[in-house]
């Protein structure tokens, strides 16, 4: 019984990170509140940006939203940590970053974008 009360603490801390593993994997895009879009510029740079990174798919930017959402590809995924630095190199401030089962379409449509 000690054995199995020592091992609890570490076998629940190995099923939150599964957990949170398991859900990054299985979004189909991402959703960044951003700081700082004002022009058609703004999004056309951050379209580009997103396009080179091997995981972003579709790449949507709403000025009036200051929303960036980006379609993950199958299986793969993009950090937090290259999201915040890929917004802020280009002179933006990510304000929150959430990962969705939504598409960048049903995103748009969501927010009447279509």
């Amino acid at each position: 019984m000690k054995t199995i009360n020592r091992l609890l603490p570490l076998t629940l801390a190995v099923l939150v990170l599964a957990a949170g593993f398991t859900s990054a994997a299985e979004a189909r895009s991402l959703r960044m509140e951003v700081n700082g879009l004002v022009c058609a510029f703004c999004a056309d740079g951050i379209t580009k940006a997103f396009k080179k990174e091997p995981a972003a798919g579709d790449v949507f930017v709403s000025l009036e939203d200051r929303l960036v959402a980006v379609d993950l590809k199958e299986g793969q995924d993009i950090s937090d940590a290259a999201v915040t630095k890929l917004l802020t190199d280009a002179g933006y401030k990510v304000v929150g970053i959430q990962r969705s089962d939504a598409t960048v379409a049903e995103i748009k449509a969501e927010l009447g974008r279509e």
